[in-house]
């Protein structure tokens, strides 16, 4: 029995395995793993923590403090007792306790705006959180989409090497007919070799794409992590019909980097108000409470105030009653002069206020200019892919007749193999301009509103 259970968790163990080799990420995968694994998102995260947490520090500004105190001694030698007020030489203890508290009352606004700053604050660490998601979201999909162009490209380079072995073997046997000269032999020897070699190029840069996405998704196995082959339409965009203009407008609505830029202005508004605050009166309540208890004998006089004896001490809890003592009251603290911390303090806050206005109309220039580069960009990549597919047409009915004159013997290798190498320049400039067509028009759509993960 201990065999077979042995021999069974080592077959789950062993198909595991294997189900996780054999996985292949789609786009949506990658990105939602990668928003939830990502090491600068879980920093963004435990900002937004932090920002709630001073939430509640500014809330708890509005409550009360209340503070308890108890202490117990014992005095040895000559000392006074606090309870009768005698000197006397022995050892006694005492036990003390109290309890104090206090309460703003008035202080110039300043806690109320720094609840309001800190609600601000929770808000801008979501928007700064949103804006790391996004930007996440951009490199795994490029990243994806990298992955997907050097597998293509792996694909048309192995059928021009396997094309060119074809035509060795075909060249070969020529030369020993004597139809051709050796030379030719040596031309496509040489080919062979050079599309070996960009073989090679294509599946170490396959190799390093996976690399790059594995590390966005913080996969530590990145050789045996793998894409599913999507098959990705290089189509127009229904947003590319629209203006820049009114992309750049949805994106002024949507975009949290102004909406992260206003609110880091409010933030800073705010703080000029809680500067401000400090010109007030501050107006405070306070109440304490103290109590005392001796284990002291007590001693006893006659009429005329003579000690008689002594007796013992009162219970602990009558003591206490008989001890107790209560003390409340307001305190007024008015700012007179305090070495222009006060105004520097506020001018300060001016400054950084400015600083947020400038960040703001930057922010929204910052946008309004990658709109509309975006915008461009994905014009001239939908240009650009139209016409390497043009060309590729072209280079394939021209690579099609060289191999019908090559055939006949009126082409030499030579021709024929840069007819070739066209032709497999244009097969990989057709998928070079296709996904970066298919990832640009990603951009502007993510800018009018279209969640990358969602795009197909």
């Amino acid at each position: 029995m201990k065999k077979i259970s042995l021999f069974s968790l080592f077959f789950v163990l062993l198909c595991t395995q294997m189900q996780a080799q054999a996985k292949k990420w789609t786009i949506e995968e990658c990105v939602a793993y990668a928003l939830e694994h990502n090491i600068t998102i879980k920093n963004t995260e435990l900002d937004g923590k932090l920002a709630s947490i001073d939430k509640s520090d500014a809330r708890g500004n509005f409550l009360p403090t209340v503070n308890a105190n108890a202490s117990h001694s014992w005095n040895i030698g000559l000392n006074q007792n606090i309870t009768t007020g005698l000197l006397e030489n022995e050892t006694t203890q005492f036990t003390s306790a109290g309890l104090n508290a206090n309460v703003d009352i008035y202080k110039g606004l300043q806690n109320q705006n720094r609840y309001r700053r800190s609600a601000l604050a929770v808000v801008a660490a979501q928007y700064q959180l949103t804006k790391m998601k996004d930007d996440v979201s951009l490199n795994v999909a490029n990243a994806f989409l990298q992955i997907l162009f050097n597998k293509e490209n792996i694909k048309v380079q192995k059928e021009l090497q396997a094309s060119d072995e074809r035509q060795l073997n075909r060249t070969q046997e020529l030369v020993n007919a004597g139809s051709i000269p050796r030379g030719d032999l040596l031309d496509i020897k040489a080919t062979v070799a050079a599309d070996k070699q960009k073989v090679i190029a294509a599946e170490n840069a396959l190799l390093i794409s996976k690399l790059s996405l594995a590390q966005l998704l913080q996969l530590d196995d990145f050789q045996n992590f793998d894409i599913a082959d999507q098959d990705m339409e290089a189509k127009q965009s229904e947003v590319m019909f629209q203006t820049p203009d009114a992309i750049y407008k949805k994106a002024l609505e949507q975009r949290v980097e102004v909406k992260l830029a206003k609110t880091n202005l409010e933030i800073a508004e705010k703080d000029i108000q809680i500067a401000r605050g400090a010109h007030h009166p501050t107006l405070q309540g306070f109440y304490s409470f103290n109590s005392r208890i001796s284990y002291a004998n007590i001693p006893i006089f006659d009429s005329i105030g003579r000690a008689i004896g002594t007796r013992s001490a009162d219970p602990f809890f009558n003591q206490f009653s008989d001890n107790k003592g209560h003390n409340f009251g307001l305190q007024v603290t008015v700012p007179i002069l305090n070495g222009f911390n006060i105004r520097n303090n506020v001018e300060r806050s001016k400054v950084a206020a400015e600083r947020a206005k400038i960040a703001l109309s930057q922010s929204q220039l910052d946008l309004e200019r990658t709109v509309y580069t975006a915008f461009t960009d994905a014009s001239g990549a939908f240009n650009s892919y139209q016409s390497a597919v043009v060309a590729l047409e072209a280079r394939e009915g021209a690579f099609n007749y060289a191999k019908e004159r090559f055939a006949v013997g009126m082409m030499n290798s030579f021709d024929f193999n840069q007819a070739q190498t066209l032709y497999a320049n244009a097969q990989s400039e057709v998928l070079r301009t296709k996904y970066d067509y298919i990832f640009r028009t990603k951009i502007v759509e993510f800018y009018f509103g279209i969640p990358i993960i969602n795009q197909k």
